[in-house]
């Protein structure tokens, strides 16, 4: 048997154990080797009774006393047991005549469980239990550390354990876990071989640290980790290469329409604007498919750059695809990309979910007439067919799913032109800390927007608790007397669009009535989107004091004039989406607030959150900070999309390890071709699908 055999190969795993599994990533029977314990649990010693301590589990010897079922509110067998120290009572709620039997009066059992208090006297609710022939016997045992697995429904402890067995016991052949590292690579992390490190983790020795295994600070889990985060960057770059051989269209005539769109624009792009644009035209003068992320704090003026690549692409006859998380944001871009481009005669078409399509933009979509398409996930439909697809401009990335962007880069030129694989350009407002970046887009080149436009100023942010809202309302009454406008923020616990709408219409209304003569208006995302639009053109235009909004407003929006932002209840969102929401104000001139509006008591993480965002309006110090808060799986959205996650490293705690294998990948792939493969093909199964991104 073979690391790679099906999972099913393995004695007692059915075809419905396997189906459950393949939840837990379980695939293969190697992969239960990477299957790492959450804890563990210390069975190196028997504990009298009477040093046990409540909510400390413990391994104990005891005699069965007296057994009864009582009937009460759930009918229960209730033991008492003793070992002459002390008395532990033993419940079970789930039992038969035949376990009955087995603890009559009399029996020696060994019991490990979770102790707790029960009136005057611990008791252990469903322990394990093995009944002994006497204490001598009782107390004979092997001292190990047990590991715990994370299971599914319908597979326990006991099935993952002796899982666990037969794979270490297939690692006596020594083609079964080979040593796959280059020998050549040197360092700590590699003191132990990948077997060792294995054999560590499932079966620690009883003298281990339990803390640093669970917490991955192990050697063991350390020498594992450098191999995982080695073979992640070795699929990504083995990725890229394989995309970057496919033909891409290669437009030469790279920028020669753009000085009229820099004429039309009403200002001059930023010298990082200009750089980055110059890093995309040279990328989509190539034969090869540019793969390249744009990373721009926001205000950075993103749009801009995707315009200028949209229209190289139009200038070459070929078709460019903007895609954007929501609707309310595509029908922005689709704005203002129709008053950039439709002055330079480039037809600039919109597709949303919602929106009965122009069957006359359809065809020329189809027909491969140059031009833009702005759409949301409807472009992914099998019913949108590009007839010339030469660039697709992908917006706040990590709000997609992996198959969703693969699918929208797939669509291929059609009718009649050679095949050809689109350019990508793919655009986050979140900054990448450099090594999260390096480690989960390595496929990618990436372009820094790292200059906002001038006269913007500062945002400065203050946290104040809800108890002072009136002192807060008060305020916007001021700013308004100003001359400015203001954004409310509406937020939930539950992403529910009902309940944020409701909560939305209430906070305006009491708005409205504590600010008499102020203009109020709602944006929420249950209304029509010709009712959003209104609202939010209303907005720009100085019609609107006041907007009360949900996190649609998260991102997108440009209003100048806007100069202090509320966010209610913002101790219940994330920091990078509270950077986001922040960034709609401090886009002119006049000095702007945010104030984040919080219930009290605040959590360590929630008051953590705040801290870092009062600390800062830098995006790539913001970054860092939630990538310590939240881990890099948050961060890169991964969670939300169920794209592939480290089985063992983690990108916060191992990163001098991300470092090292980033400094060596390119040598391994080199000079080490086939253990790079074996590294890929260990490591990279479910990730390869999010290198393809």
């Amino acid at each position: 048997m073979t690391a790679d055999a099906p999972v099913r190969r393995l004695s007692g795993v059915g075809p419905k154990v396997a189906e459950r599994l393949a939840g837990l990533g379980i695939h293969a029977v190697g992969d239960v080797l990477l299957h790492r314990p959450s804890r563990y649990e210390d069975r190196t010693r028997i504990t009298p009774l009477a040093e046990l301590l409540p909510q400390t589990p413990a391994l104990v010897v005891v005699r069965v006393e007296h057994a009864e079922v009582r009937m009460g509110r759930r009918r229960s067998l209730m033991v008492s047991a003793s070992d002459g120290s002390a008395w532990l009572g033993l419940r079970f709620f789930h039992f038969g005549s035949g376990q009955q039997a087995r603890l009559a009066p009399g029996a020696w059992l060994r019991v490990f469980g979770e102790p707790r208090m029960a009136g005057y006297q611990l008791e252990m609710v469903h322990p394990e239990i093995e009944v002994v022939a006497d204490a001598a016997a009782g107390h004979a045992i092997t001292p190990q550390l047990l590991a715990i697995y994370p299971t599914a429904s319908g597979v326990t402890q006991a099935r993952l354990r002796d899982m666990a067995d037969q794979t270490l016991a297939l690692m006596a052949r020594d083609d079964f876990w080979p040593e796959i590292l280059p020998r050549d690579l040197s360092g700590p992390a590699l003191a132990m071989t990948a077997r060792q490190a294995v054999e560590r983790i499932h079966r620690p020795p009883v003298d281990a640290d339990l803390a640093a295994l669970i917490e991955g600070n192990d050697p063991a889990c350390r020498r594992l980790a450098f191999e995982e985060l080695l073979g992640h960057q070795l699929g990504l770059r083995a990725r890229r290469r394989q995309i970057r051989a496919d033909k891409a269209p290669a437009m030469r005539d790279a920028g020669r329409g753009l000085a009229p769109l820099f004429e039309g624009l009403g200002f001059s792009p930023t010298g990082a604007q200009r750089r980055v644009i110059g890093e995309i035209l040279a990328d989509m003068s190539a034969a090869a498919p540019m793969l390249r992320l744009v990373q721009g704090d926001v205000g950075s003026g993103k749009t801009v750059v995707a315009a200028a690549a949209l229209l190289t692409a139009v200038d070459n006859a070929w078709q460019g695809a903007f895609m954007a998380p929501t609707e309310l944001l595509a029908e922005q871009h689709h704005a203002a990309l129709t008053g950039w481009l439709a002055p330079l005669d480039v037809p600039v078409w919109l597709l949303t979910g919602k929106k009965k399509h122009d069957e006359a933009a359809r065809e020329a979509i189809e027909a491969g007439r140059p031009g833009v398409i702005v759409g949301t996930h409807a472009l992914f439909q099998a019913s949108v067919v590009f007839g010339a697809l030469g660039l697709a401009v992908i917006d706040e990335q990590h709000r997609f799913g992996v198959d969703q962007r693969l699918a929208l880069r797939n669509k291929a030129a059609k009718k009649g032109r050679a095949a050809t694989t689109a350019h990508q350009l793919i655009m986050t407002a979140t900054p990448i800390p450099r090594t999260l970046a390096m480690s989960a887009y390595a496929d990618l080149d990436t372009s820094v927007i790292d200059e906002l436009p001038p006269g913007r100023t500062p945002i400065k942010t203050v946290a104040i608790p809800n108890t002072r809202r009136d002192e807060v309302i008060a305020r916007i009454g001021q700013a308004v007397a100003d001359g400015r406008q203001v954004y409310w923020v509406c937020t939930l616990i539950e992403a529910s669009e009902k309940l944020e709408a409701q909560a939305a219409e209430a906070a305006a209304e009491a708005l409205a009535d504590a600010l008499l003569g102020v203009r109020v208006s709602l944006v929420h995302g249950r209304m029509k989107a010709a009712e959003k639009a209104k609202a939010m053109n209303a907005f720009k235009a100085g019609d609107i004091d006041v907007l009360v909004a949900t996190t649609v407003i998260e991102v997108g929006v440009d209003v100048p004039n806007a100069s202090l932002m509320i966010i209610e209840n913002a101790e219940r969102l994330g920091l990078a989406q509270l950077h986001q929401l922040r960034g709609r104000v401090g886009r002119g001139s006049v000095a702007s607030h945010c104030v984040l509006l919080y219930k009290a008591p605040l959590s360590d993480t929630a008051r953590s959150r705040l801290s870092a965002l009062r600390g800062t309006n830098d995006g790539f110090a913001i970054a860092r900070a939630d990538l310590d808060l939240r881990g890099p799986g948050e961060v890169l959205g991964t969670r939300q999309t169920g794209a592939a996650t480290f089985r063992i490293a983690d990108l916060v705690r191992d990163a001098d390890l991300a470092e090292a294998a980033l400094a060596v990948a390119d040598d391994v792939l080199a000079y080490h071709p086939r253990e790079a493969d074996a590294l890929i093909t260990r490591w990279t199964s479910a990730a390869e699908n999010y290198a393809q991104v």
